[in-house]
């Protein structure tokens, strides 16, 4: 089905070289604000990465200079094996950018504004690609409408429809489901793992963690304009996770006996659950001996789960710990 990636590219697995690969990036301002501080950062061809950090943590700032919108201070970026300053036209033609503002003609045509937006690029016409496009984007019974009578989130799949129009290797994703449905938010995401397994790389910046969660390869969190970690998303869940064993009481306890106090141990505040934390690096959880101390404290359970921290959990741990 997915035609919309680049006719030359050929549905391949992550490949270890990089297909984008900054060095010593650093961004300072005319006000003196630095918003990158030596940025190293190599993303593989094929993966989906995505690009977490706070408001304000140089995540825009990246992209805009990585596609060429904003000079870097110092540094240098490849993209697709081209220096985005010295090959600029190379370089931007093999990135496509679907950026956070919706901004489009609203008088245009749905396919008249993709079709020039593959001639940006010194593209040929060629209406069987853009029509093939349109279509994979559920956008095709809209071709003719004018993008002002668009709802948000076919505004967001006309954004999409332009930065795939001239085939790129890259994609950037600034906030692609910022204020769409959830029905919609799916839909992309289908999207975006069809043109990845169609050896597209995407780049995805989110606030939505569970996104990042759900479809990335690799995560970057970037904190006052520095890579603070990359990591593979499994990876990364299995060293700084946690695990929590909640224990449903037999009956209410109004405080914790001190024989449990060297177990790291939260009482719900009406008494009937106790929550324990431990480490899932740990050679030993402590769990045999937290049910051991229990017991011999005369308390009694009727249940008990286990739950697996979030990527947000970590998320908000790194950004929170960093001085």
């Amino acid at each position: 089905m997915s035609q919309i990636t680049p006719s030359h590219i050929a549905p391949s697995r992550i490949t270890a070289s990089p297909i984008i690969s900054v060095s010593g990036l650093t961004k300072t301002y005319a006000s003196g604000f630095q918003a990158l501080k030596s940025v190293d950062l190599d993303i593989r061809k094929g993966e989906i990465f995505a690009l977490l950090g706070p408001n304000g943590a140089g995540k825009t700032t990246l992209i805009s200079i990585i596609c060429g919108l904003v000079n870097p201070t110092t540094g240098a970026v490849q993209a697709d094996g081209h220096d985005i300053v010295t090959d600029y036209r190379a370089a931007r033609a093999a990135i496509g950018l679907v950026p956070q503002e919706l901004t489009t003609d609203a008088f245009e045509t749905v396919r008249a504004t993709v079709g020039f937006s593959r001639g940006l690029f010194g593209k040929r016409k060629d209406a069987g690609l853009v029509e093939q496009v349109l279509k994979d984007l559920s956008l095709w019974d809209k071709r003719d409408s004018q993008i002002r009578t668009l709802s948000g989130g076919m505004k967001r799949r006309v954004m999409i429809a332009k930065a795939l129009a001239h085939e790129p290797r890259i994609l950037f994703l600034d906030e692609p489901t910022a204020g769409v449905d959830v029905e919609l938010r799916q839909d992309m995401w289908q999207l975006v793992r069809r043109l990845r397994d169609n050896g597209v790389t995407i780049i995805l910046t989110t606030h939505y963690i569970e996104e990042a969660e759900e479809m990335a390869d690799r995560v970057g969190v970037i904190s006052k304009g520095e890579i603070i970690l990359v990591e593979d998303k499994v990876e990364l869940m299995r060293k700084l996770g946690r695990k929590q064993l909640t224990l449903t009481l037999q009956a209410p306890l109004a405080e914790l006996p001190p024989t449990l106090s060297s177990f790291d141990l939260a009482l719900s505040g009406d008494g009937e659950e106790l929550t324990y934390t431990y480490d899932t690096k740990a050679e030993r959880t402590g769990i045999t001996t937290l049910l051991q101390a229990l017991s011999e404290a005369g308390i009694r359970f009727s249940d008990l789960r286990t739950s697996q921290s979030s990527l947000e959990d970590i998320f908000v741990s790194l950004v929170r710990d960093r001085p």
